[in-house]
């Protein structure tokens, strides 16, 4: 599902711009049916339905990843490093509040004598 159309290069070997003229002419139906999903959706959520609302969302979600097949796959191998990154970040400021803590007893002990 794309949000912009590319231009189309002229410099095309012979037949294949007869071929990309007739892809680009064809309408977009995993895109119509996708956004259609997600209005349907967005519909039922803002009419009180949040059970078929969250539902009909999912599916136009799954139905879009379906499409999107190599983004989802560079992203799930990506996923790994992120959270080992978010590990990392939260280990150091886990650290920083044990040394803070520390500190912190140190002062009290020094001022209750």
């Amino acid at each position: 599902m794309g949000v912009t159309a590319f231009p189309h290069p002229g410099n095309l070997p012979q037949g294949q711009s007869d071929i990309a003229t007739s892809r680009r002419h064809e309408p977009d139906w995993m895109g119509i049916a996708v956004g259609g999903a997600l209005l349907a959706g967005a519909l039922l959520l803002l009419s009180g339905k949040k059970k078929a609302g969250l539902a009909v969302t999912g599916g136009a979600m799954a139905i879009s990843l379906l499409e999107q097949q190599d983004t989802l796959r560079e992203w799930w191998h990506t996923l790994p490093k992120y959270l080992d990154d978010a590990q990392r970040l939260l280990d150091q400021a886990q650290n920083t509040v044990d040394d803070l803590v520390a500190k912190r007893d140190r002062l009290r002990a020094m001022f209750n004598r």
